[in-house]
């Protein structure tokens, strides 16, 4: 469009200069031109929608659903186990199999910019999300937008919600995301409260919330559980212990639906994406903090250190469906390592942290995080606390009372990355997991060498041990190594 103006005004800038035309019908021209190209841009999103309802009417099919997917059994977890001096400490290098590390891929976005629509009347609906207070302008026919669940109701629903007025609840729903940097789930799960919040019934929150969702640029389907509408988002994870339903070789999660068996609308939208499962910012989900935790090293007692974390951002990561990447289990624990740690507890931990570290080289820097770890926090196996396997964000292990060697070494990794700038891996042999840090100087001890890089084994389930010593009698033949994101 920009081009197509661009040569209009250079040939209507002829013509004046010509005599043909005056500059009262040139604004005239180009103010009907302007008005035609608007009409133009506004029309292909109406024209996908419009495509869509028709397929509502017409394009549904029976589907069963698959089992969900186990979390992987993992060998009978290794204890941690104190580090003895006159032991056989000769050093180890081991090549481990090399996972492809986590790309961040940009959220999606909707097909075109949604443009602000005036419309001096309408009223904002206060919607309460975690510990958010958000506004969100929303049209009164949107609160019982569905009469039943046939095909027909849905598609006219979906019709009415195609609205100028509905132009400025996506901008202001996709406002919400930017402002708290909501990841995908987060965000879905903020349009699901909203439209419970401001729907009369069930079936038109649904509708509600899956439009929103789709007019963002995620990737849905409709489907019929017996009287109810529910939504099933697509993502390319692989998500553990929750059945889904396989179209088109690409899974489905239900929202909400609990029946094997659904009805399904296999339409797509123009340019849908699948949720990611990543998450690359902080969820900015409140002000309230937990109670204060101190934590003290064994080795170094002046290393006691104290934190807190979000109250709400530990509510949030308990809802965080655990999933892998590239059908690789590995790959799920790299994105509980990846996610950043809240600012308000490197506010906290972080000053107290770096004097304890400030004169020492990052070699001896890294002894002093890794003792702090292995002898300050609690061990404890995953199924007797939760009664299924567990990994921990860095947060939750800095504020539940257990964690295992998985929590601990993400917890480490976050640090080393954190503090010391140092490229670190996570290295998993059957039955344990622990890390591998990229020092730049030269370090003795056990290694793994990984893309050609040296990296020296940390493990911090391995209590008292230095820098460059990894647990005996680990199937080092069978390691795998994901270096992870700073």
């Amino acid at each position: 469009m920009a081009q197509s103006g661009l040569k209009y005004i250079v040939f209507i800038a002829c013509l004046l200069c010509s005599g043909f035309v005056n500059a009262q019908d040139f604004n005239k021209e180009y103010s009907e031109f302007k008005k035609q190209s608007e009409n133009n841009y506004h029309s292909f999103r109406n024209e996908c929608n419009i495509k869509y309802a028709d397929f509502l009417r017409t394009s549904w099919d029976w589907y069963s659903g698959k089992k969900p997917l186990p979390l992987p059994k993992e060998e009978t977890p290794l204890p941690p186990r104190p580090y003895l001096e006159e032991q056989d400490n000769t050093p180890i290098t081991v090549s481990p199999q090399p996972i492809n590390p986590i790309d961040i891929i940009p959220q999606p976005k909707p097909i075109e910019p949604i443009r602000e629509v005036p419309q001096p009347n309408q009223d904002y609906f206060p919607v309460q999300f975690y510990e958010l207070s958000c506004n969100i302008r929303l049209p009164k026919q949107a609160k019982s937008i569905i009469k039943d669940c046939s095909p027909n109701s849905i598609a006219a629903g979906w019709e009415g919600l195609c609205t100028e007025e509905m132009n400025n609840t996506i901008r202001d729903c996709l406002e919400t995301r930017i402002r708290y940097d909501l990841c995908d789930w987060a965000y879905l799960l903020f349009l699901d409260e909203l439209s419970i919040q401001y729907c009369s019934d069930k079936n038109s929150a649904t509708l509600l919330m899956a439009f929103l969702y789709c007019q963002s640029g995620y990737q849905m389907r409709l489907a019929v559980d017996r009287d109810n509408l529910c939504m099933l988002y697509g993502s390319k994870h692989q998500i553990y212990d929750k059945g889904y339903f396989s179209i088109d070789d690409l899974n489905f999660y239900p929202f909400s639906a609990t029946s094997n068996s659904l009805s399904i609308c296999n339409a797509k939208f123009v340019g849908e994406t699948p949720m990611s499962l990543i998450i690359d910012k902080e969820q900015l989900l409140g002000v309230d903090m937990s109670a204060e935790r101190t934590v003290t090293a064994e080795r170094n007692k002046n290393m006691s250190i104290t934190s807190h974390v979000p109250q709400r951002l530990i509510e949030f990561y308990n809802t965080y469906p655990t999933s892998a990447l590239d059908g690789n289990p590995m790959t799920r624990w790299a994105m509980y390592a990846n996610t950043p740690l809240a600012q308000k507890t490197k506010d906290k931990m972080y000053p107290s942290l770096r004097k304890c570290i400030s004169k020492d080289d990052r070699l001896q820097a890294a002894e002093m995080l890794l003792n702090w770890v292995q002898t300050g926090f609690v061990y404890e196996y995953d199924d007797k606390v939760w009664g299924h396997d567990r990994a921990f964000f860095a947060e939750e292990t800095l504020y539940y009372p257990y964690c295992d060697c998985e929590d601990r070494s993400i917890l480490f990794s976050r640090l080393i990355r954190d503090l010391l700038d140092l490229d670190v891996a996570l290295i998993y042999y059957p039955g344990h997991l622990a890390t591998a840090v990229c020092f730049d100087q030269e370090v003795a001890g056990d290694a793994m060498i990984i893309g050609g890089r040296k990296f020296i084994v940390c493990d911090p389930t391995y209590i008292g041990a230095p820098v460059g010593a990894q647990m005996p009698d680990l199937e080092y033949d069978k390691a795998q190594a994901i270096v992870l994101n700073k």
